[in-house]
């Protein structure tokens, strides 16, 4: 498939990348000499210096056999406009990145009247994703399926679980539940586990099920945790206006903590039920002056990697209960992690899946389409989400009987049948309809065929 992303910032170059493995032919534009510079040298794809906006550019780029347009640069409105024209010389699908809360509202409106095939929005996507892991706090990840009928929670082990040094085949017959282990990372390695595997104190595990078991098993170890019901968000960014919105509806108190006069006005305005605090949030006066870790959450979501793995580092030093930071740079999520702080943000990664998701939806044949991709542990493992056509090949086939059939390191983690949510065992059968979630490690899945061997 002809791809052609326009934008070579962080969300653009991390597609790039991501889909450069993906067997596509790929154009990147940029009007940045220096960025394509770059590209050009670490990237297998064709780089183009111009604006998306030119008509001009974009024919020399060859829209008109483009089959996917992905405009992400710094601007809502450029970003529009490129695919509008785009559309207009002959791109038969366009994708956009749309900021702003005020375009976001209207993703209806211009999806119809400019011919979107999708918008995608980084910071309320990074909101959506923050509200979830404060409803498990216990979680370092949470991400959902099937429309929210399967939750993936990772989280990690813990000496008082009950869970390390006994087998999962044995830890479910002492304790029946409705969940699943789908991976597990011990010392940097992924594992798709199966009913032999031991988990061991330290090993972040993934846990699928429905919601409602998900928190039947937190609470048979005993995680249940306190509500979170006072927030402190370090920065004013649009993920936090975002997050504010979606927490609030739950009953939950947020305070932002904002340099700037002008956008604190602006939080204000948007935010009347919420406190907002002019300040330097890392100055020590001011966080002892305003108590701001004196709270049951801390979201550090500043444009600054620094200041975010500093306070996010102090917060947990300081016994917060949630700890959650957003994050650019690979090399410091891997700090982050070692400081104890699991409940890393990345925008411009949660962005890249989604488009991912969607190319792959694109790319399928008459068979599965996939729905959803979540790619954890810097994309070691995926997690992929189908939906089962009459087309495929194994259809009411009951798992045990494909046996060898399937591929190493495939597991198939859930289904979502008719609005109930399915941990399949070996009499399970997937039909025509359902929604499957499959874990692969270092397989690259299109369909629902391939998880078999050939």
């Amino acid at each position: 498939m002809k791809i052609m992303i326009i934008g070579c910032g962080k969300v653009g170059f991390t597609l790039a990348r991501q889909l450069s493995g993906e067997n596509h032919e790929l154009v990147l534009l940029d009007h940045r000499a220096e960025a394509m510079q770059v590209a050009d040298s670490s990237l297998d794809l064709m780089c183009v210096e111009g604006s998306g906006a030119s008509i001009q550019t974009l024919r020399e780029a060859g829209v008109k056999d483009t089959e996917l347009v992905v405009a992400v640069t710094g601007s809502d409105e450029l970003n529009i406009v490129c695919c509008l024209i785009a559309k207009k010389l002959g791109a038969r699908h366009t994708v956009a990145r749309i900021r702003s809360p005020e375009y976001f509202r209207e993703a209806n409106l211009l999806k119809r009247e400019v011919g979107l095939n999708m918008i995608i929005n980084p910071e309320y996507a990074a909101a959506q994703e923050i509200s979830r892991l404060l409803r498990v706090p216990s979680a370092f990840s949470v991400e959902t399926f099937a429309r929210g009928l399967v939750e993936m929670i990772g989280f990690p082990i813990l000496e008082s679980d009950g869970i390390a040094g006994i087998s999962l085949f044995e830890y479910n017959q002492k304790h029946p539940n409705g969940v699943l282990m789908c991976t597990a990372v011990r010392n940097g390695e992924a594992i798709v586990p199966n009913g032999r595997f031991v988990p061991q104190v330290g090993d972040k595990a993934y846990m699928v099920g429905s919601q409602k078991e998900i928190v039947k098993f937190f609470h048979t170890i005993g995680r249940d945790g306190n509500r979170i019901r006072q927030i402190t968000v370090l920065g004013g960014s649009k993920i936090a206006t975002y997050l504010t919105w979606a927490v609030e509806k739950v009953g939950m108190k947020v305070r932002i903590v904002e340099q700037s006069p002008e956008k604190c006005l602006a939080l204000a305005d948007k935010l009347p039920d919420s406190l907002i605090i002019q300040g330097d949030g890392t100055d020590s006066a001011v966080i002892e002056g305003e108590g701001l870790l004196d709270t049951d959450a801390f979201i550090a979501l500043t444009n600054r990697d620094e200041e975010n793995l500093l306070m996010a580092m102090t917060a947990q030093r300081r016994g917060v209960q949630k700890v959650i930071a957003k994050m650019s740079r690979p090399n410091y999520i891997d700090m982050m992690r070692e400081s104890g702080v699991d409940s890393i943000i990345s925008p411009k990664d949660i962005t890249a899946n989604q488009i991912s998701a969607y190319v792959r939806a694109m790319a399928r044949s008459e068979g599965s389409a996939v729905e959803n991709v979540y790619k954890p542990l810097g994309g070691a493992v995926e997690a992929v989400e189908f939906t089962a056509t009459a087309t495929a090949k194994f259809l009411d086939t009951p798992l045990k009987d494909l046996g060898r059939r399937l591929k190493p390191g495939i597991l198939v983690a859930a289904i979502a049948r008719e609005g109930k949510t399915i941990i399949p065992d070996g009499s399970t059968a997937i039909r025509a309809g359902d929604k499957v979630i499959i874990m692969a490690k270092s397989i690259f899945l299109q369909e629902l065929d391939e998880i078999l061997l050939e």
